[in-house]
């Protein structure tokens, strides 16, 4: 996809910002990346030092700059320092479609956080991206992201496998009807 933005699309909802990630987050994405809790779902390779937090950080904006994703940082408004991340990636232009991916630091789980998050990101995908469709891919024993993900509208696409991760199971959501 093909999206250029004058500035960083920063989103704000009624408790949360969502915001650039910068170098002033390193600890926190090394921290996120790295935390067996945290990742136990998730097939990825762990960061291993604060050289490899900077140099994520730099492939994520990059990666904005180019138009191939959008990493937020999601940061409590009365603390603007990140507790967590959410993302849309792997852009189908033809389609309309991109892929989320979501972390929390475990502190902060099981307050709505993410769900605010989520909420907020799927209306600036439908209406700023022009998505038609948003899809998310976890763990069939990650229960906590399946509950997210359905109390949000996504539904399990039976039948489709993630090409690169045997042990998740796929989500979609489409756009509205009134948007």
């Amino acid at each position: 996809m093909n999206f250029q933005f004058l500035s960083f699309p920063e989103l704000e909802t009624a408790r949360l910002i969502l915001r650039k990630v910068t170098f002033d987050d390193a600890q926190i994405i090394l921290h996120i990346r790295s935390d067996l809790t945290i990742n136990q779902y998730i097939k990825r390779d762990t960061l291993k030092n604060i050289e490899d937090a900077r140099t994520f950080i730099t492939k994520v904006n990059a990666g904005f700059e180019a138009g191939e994703n959008i990493y937020w940082a999601i940061c409590l408004k009365k603390n603007l320092k990140m507790i967590g991340s959410i993302c849309l990636w792997h852009f189908d232009a033809e389609a309309k479609k991109a892929e989320l991916g979501y972390d929390l630091k475990a502190d902060f789980q099981r307050r709505g956080i993410m769900s605010e998050a989520l909420k907020c990101v799927l209306k600036f995908g439908y209406e700023k991206l022009s998505l038609i469709e948003i899809e998310a891919f976890t763990h069939f024993d990650n229960k906590s992201s399946i509950m997210l993900l359905k109390k949000n509208k996504f539904s399990l696409v039976k039948g489709e496998l993630d090409p690169d991760n045997s042990n998740n199971v796929i989500y979609r959501t489409g756009r509205p009807l009134n948007q």
